[in-house]
């Protein structure tokens, strides 16, 4: 069999992170083909002879494992599975080794999708590996229905675990009462065990064993809800999750209010002192208005494009990071904090910013009071066709008055078309609507100075949509 072949009758694709696709699409064959044309697409770059592989929650992602790890064994690689960790954890651990990894997920999209992200030994693939990817011809064998059990290794649960126990204090969260909604993220049994030994009184809160796709960029009303009843009910310092692969996180205040990603990433690139950031252009301007930076640059939307920026900018700085709005963080140098050297992690993760802002003194509400007044709302629509979320933004970028009246706007806008439609008005309030990358669905970003505002804004445009009538 031919992996190109195979990859392209799979309609299974490359969005903003990793191969997605339904479930059904990801038989063995599939899994195998992507697995081998992945290696085969860095072995010339690189020097290795052992792939890690880790997996989250869902109930096709041990399968999907052992069909890519059986595909790896025709390469004669070694294999070291590591079971369900976080995806920042397997990254971790991989470039500790210098080794390529994969990281069976499909982060906050439905369980019947699942995907792939790929790593290698330097960090996350580029849109030109994704390429190679793709256009990789190797021939191989066809895999049998018995695919063969997978011995899993606790090293780089420890490795991740010990990264930030060894940079905090054992008293950093000393007198903090946290709640960690668990749900089924892929670090739940992490969080708890790391939080305590830092000196916090920790509560498990509503573990699942049926896979909740939680979105930190989009959280439900239902999740909302359940953050101010936790709050009320056990007077939380702060309520900590992630999504399904544990490389978003969903912070909540001591009064249950989850915070925007975005946000979260300026409080911490402030703590950090970083000197040069990227993030993509749906993030609150904020970021800019804060005057922290020396410099700011706007990208796509999606990992692999806030990396492919921090190159240019450790030409001119040493302390260079950047966030997106779901709140994944990636360092992208060494830096020292606490008088220790943290080494870069240039994929999102979900621990640094978390940890960073819950050992500060102040509460963090608080600490939200130091910025600028800008608030960032998101929304969805799922089940709805790419091709009609490209018709509509398309049919907008020549003519939005007729939209943005029906939304109580006066005419008179600037466009940005980096990444779908970004309509910033006269008033400096921002329409933001994106075709996703990574499932079904039209994504609706605003930005106002408010945040009930940005929230009824958010909903009304996607309400316009959903009734054709933009």
């Amino acid at each position: 069999m031919d992996t190109k072949i195979i990859i392209e009758q799979s309609d299974i694709a490359f969005g903003t992170s990793g191969a997605r696709g339904l479930v059904t699409n990801f038989t063995p064959d599939v899994c195998a083909a992507f697995s081998i044309a992945f290696i085969k697409s860095i072995e010339t770059k690189f020097s290795f002879n052992t792939v890690a592989l880790a997996i989250d929650n869902r109930p096709s992602s041990y399968a999907i494992a052992q069909a890519c790890a059986e595909g790896l064994k025709q390469l004669n690689v070694n294999v070291i599975y590591y079971g369900v960790i976080p995806t920042p954890a397997l990254a971790y651990k991989a470039m500790l080794d210098d080794i390529p990894c994969i990281m069976v997920t499909g982060s906050h999209i439905p369980f019947d999708r699942n995907g792939l992200k790929f790593y290698r030994p330097d960090g996350e693939i580029t849109k030109i590996d994704e390429q190679s990817i793709l256009s990789a011809s190797v021939e191989f064998i066809t895999l049998s229905q018995d695919l063969t059990e997978l011995c899993e290794s606790q090293a780089a649960r420890s490795a991740y675990i010990q990264r930030y126990s060894e940079l905090f204090n054992s008293d950093a969260l000393a007198g903090k009462k946290i709640g960690i909604y668990e749900h089924s993220s892929a670090g739940r049994d992490i969080y708890k065990p790391l939080f305590e030994s830092l000196g916090a009184n920790v509560i498990s809160l509503e573990r699942s064993d049926v896979f909740v796709p939680i979105d930190t960029e989009s959280v439900s009303d239902e999740d909302r809800e359940k953050a101010l009843n936790w709050s009320k009910e056990h007077s939380f310092d702060a309520i900590f999750s992630t999504d399904g692969d544990g490389d978003r996180p969903l912070l909540a205040d001591e009064k249950g209010h989850w915070l925007s990603g975005d946000t979260l990433g300026l409080l911490t690139s402030q703590l950090l002192n970083i000197e040069a950031l990227a993030v993509p252009v749906s993030c609150n301007t904020a970021i800019e208005k804060s005057n922290s930076f020396k410099q700011v640059t706007r990208t796509k939307i999606g990992s692999p494009y806030v990396i492919a920026e921090f190159n240019e900018l450790k030409a001119h700085f040493t302390r260079i990071a950047g966030f997106e709005a779901n709140g994944g963080y990636l360092l992208g140098s060494d830096i020292e904090v606490n008088g220790k050297r943290l080494t870069a992690l240039p994929t999102r993760d979900a621990l640094l910013p978390a940890l960073l802002v819950l050992a500060q003194n102040k509460c963090i509400s608080n600490q939200l009071l130091a910025l600028p007044n800008r608030f960032v709302a998101s929304d969805r629509l799922q089940s709805f066709e790419r091709s009609k979320s490209i018709k509509i933004i398309n049919e907008l970028k020549h003519g939005a008055e007729d939209f943005l009246v029906k939304l109580g706007y006066e005419i008179g806008y600037e466009i940005n078309v980096i990444d779908g439609l970004r309509i910033t008005l006269k008033n400096g309030d921002i329409v933001h609507l994106r075709a996703s990358g990574n499932a079904p669905e039209i994504r609706c970003y605003t930005e106002t100075n408010s945040k009930s505002k940005s929230i009824i804004l958010a909903s009304k445009i996607l309400g316009l949509v959903k009734r054709k009538k933009c």
